[in-house]
């Protein structure tokens, strides 16, 4: 019996820093798994964070029936309803307006100005923002992008 405890007991003593050893090869690749899922939860926030903020920028031009032509209050719109992101821009420069006659199919509407054959009562017009928000990687690791552009699009109707 002395003899069998004696080689457990050393057995158990060879083994003593195979944990050590362990988890120092496992802690960085833990780590870096904890730095992509935080890089990856600020670009998802971003994505929200755009998609919401054109939506309101949609809903600004969409208030008091003309709204549409004023791209910066639109823009300021969407910047105060983004307020942890700075540079928020439009995609194609503008907004877009498409406007359409009830009944008679759509119409073009150039510069926000009534179709014509419309009358008022007949006007449907429809806002639509894309915008879009460049944001710095947190991680340089090189064949990963060190930017990512997310953008966020919104479409709302222009009552009249």
């Amino acid at each position: 019996m002395k003899i069998r405890t004696f080689k457990i007991a050393k057995a158990l003593a060879c083994d003593g820093g195979q944990a050590m050893v362990e988890t120092a090869m496992t802690l960085p690749l833990l780590a870096l798994m904890l730095l992509g899922a935080f890089e990856f939860s600020r670009v998802a926030y971003a994505a929200i964070e755009v998609t919401n903020a054109a939506r309101a920028a949609a809903q600004y031009g969409a208030m008091n029936g003309g709204g549409f032509l004023d791209t910066s209050g639109m823009l300021a719109a969407a910047n105060a309803d983004a307020g942890n992101l700075s540079g928020l821009s439009w995609v194609s420069g503008y907004p877009t307006v498409a406007c359409s006659c009830s009944g008679t199919g759509t119409a073009s509407c150039p510069s926000g100005k009534s179709p014509s054959g419309c009358t008022s009562s007949q006007l449907l017009v429809t806002v639509d923002v894309q915008l879009q928000y460049r944001i710095s990687s947190v991680l340089k690791v090189p064949g990963f992008p060190t930017s990512y552009t997310v953008y966020g699009a919104a479409s709302q109707g222009v009552l009249q």
